[in-house]
């Protein structure tokens, strides 16, 4: 029996959720596909898969070994993809971690471009403002905000700036601070954001020249630990909000937003890329990072 060749049916089996369409994707009949299950099953001494004449579900031990085999598999075709001719076209599944404003208002824009450049490479984008461990979870790469990850390769691929901004109802009711220390001195709300990992609340920085301010003490009606919610706060009037200003630019050009104390713009925010040490050599994760850095770079 060919191990390798049993395991790639087999997961084949399970994504798909039938012998028929794992029949189907690999181009061999039904009771081939059979066949190799009913011997991987026997080689392994366990019974991996339930059939019935109507469908076919995953045991506890074959969910188990697809979970451990599946990142095998990942890594092989990984090593396959630096290797040849898999360089000029690189294929397989790219898993990228990124959150939600970065994904909404800069990524999924743009992807179209990637995917009609590298059309065999399938993208698998998990969106969440928590650090994901991308060595656990087996994430290819991830676009970040800091770069304090040693266990990580990380390379910075461009800058944001920030953007103070509320709503025009919120001005009209509480007014428009022309020094950052209005915002405490006169007791206006703000719409806080915090981390979904750490749960510290980001604070309210202000740069002009060589004078830079960092706001304490300040009113937190609400806090919230998702970028696109805390954008979503800022057009309802619950607050001043402190965020990129990709995310609010369009909302500013429909007036349903106005900037304020823009002479007072902190530097803009590093944007990295960070990888496993293992996908250094992946021609996919290259080809995304070159993609990536250009994206930032036109900004």
């Amino acid at each position: 029996m060919d191990h390798l060749q049993a395991i790639r049916i087999f997961s084949r089996v399970v994504e798909t959720g039938g012998f028929g369409r794992a029949a189907l994707s690999l181009k061999m009949p039904n009771a081939t596909v059979s066949k190799w299950i009913k011997s991987l099953e026997a080689h392994l001494g366990v019974k991996l898969l339930e059939r019935s004449t109507r469908s076919v579900s995953v045991t506890t031990d074959g969910a188990a070994y697809y979970e451990r085999t599946r990142h095998l598999l990942s890594e092989l075709d990984d090593i396959e993809s630096t290797l040849g001719r898999a360089q000029a076209s690189p294929r397989g599944a790219l898993r990228i971690d990124t959150g939600g404003s970065t994904a909404s208002g800069l990524l999924i824009p743009a992807l179209p471009t990637f995917c009609a450049r590298y059309p065999d490479i399938q993208v698998q984008l998990s969106v969440t403002d928590r650090t994901a461990d991308l060595i656990a979870e087996n994430i290819d790469c991830a676009i970040r905000s800091t770069s304090n990850d040693l266990s990580l390769v990380t390379h910075p691929i461009g800058t944001l700036a920030w953007t103070i901004c509320a709503s025009p109802d919120y001005l009209a009711k509480h007014g428009t601070p022309q020094h950052p220390h209005e915002i405490i001195d006169k007791n206006m709300p703000v719409v806080g954001y915090f981390s979904a990992s750490t749960g510290l609340t980001q604070p309210l920085r202000f740069g002009r020249g060589d004078e830079q301010i960092m706001l304490e003490r300040v009113r937190y009606d609400v806090l919230v630990g998702e970028s696109n919610a805390h954008l979503a706060t800022a057009l309802t009037g619950l607050g001043i909000v402190h965020t990129m200003d990709f995310m609010v630019r369009p909302y500013i050009e429909q007036k349903k937003l106005v900037p304020i104390l823009a002479k007072w713009r902190p530097d803009p925010l590093e944007v990295y890329i960070a990888y496993p040490p293992s996908r250094r050599y992946s021609t996919k994760v290259r080809v995304f990072v070159d993609w990536v850095t250009e994206l930032f770079g036109a900004m």
